[in-house]
């Protein structure tokens, strides 16, 4: 008995142009969903289908589009964030993207309670606190600059950082 040679099953791989009008507001909703900062979920969705134009084997043999598209969106996505964070301080309004008049609310609020906190904590403790936690210097540069013992800084910086928690929690402070 002869046989004949199978046939190709592979279906044809869909156009750049087919999988943009189909599923490009999919991708621009995931880029944004899964933390793009505003400002980057363009770029990021457009890298996404660079990356299939480049890549269209992704989609050969059937690929679910969808399936294709949020696993590259994902790892897109993940780049670019790392990237961000090598390149930029870390600002945790920035990535909230609020509405700016939510955003200016917010970070008075913030304030104020920061400025209870730090109202709560005595004169030396506060120099610690501000200079480490919000100025961003290292401890031995902190005990070198209040002229004191390395413990003793950490010490204080302790001691801050419990009072100022109970201030934000709202607790009694001692």
């Amino acid at each position: 008995m002869v046989t004949q040679p199978a046939r190709s099953l592979a279906l044809p791989i869909p156009s750049l142009e087919t999988v943009f009008r189909e599923h490009g507001a999919f991708v621009v909703r995931m880029v944004r969903r899964m933390g793009a900062p505003i400002e980057d979920v363009e770029d990021t969705a457009q890298e996404v289908f660079m990356v299939l134009q480049s890549r269209p084997d992704l989609l050969a043999g059937g690929a679910c589009p969808r399936s294709v598209l949020f696993g590259v969106t994902r790892r897109g996505v993940a780049s670019r964030r790392r990237a961000r964070r090598a390149t930029e301080p870390l600002d945790a309004e920035q990535h909230a993207r609020e509405p700016e008049q939510e955003q200016e609310l917010a970070r008075r609020r913030a304030r104020a309670l920061l400025d209870l906190a730090l109202d709560a904590l005595d004169p030396p403790r506060r120099e610690v606190f501000v200079l480490y936690e919000l100025e961003g210097l290292g401890m031995r540069e902190v005990a070198e600059l209040l002229g004191l013992p390395l413990q003793t800084a950490y010490s204080r910086l302790h001691s801050a950082r419990v009072t100022v928690r109970q201030a934000l929690l709202g607790k009694e402070i001692p």
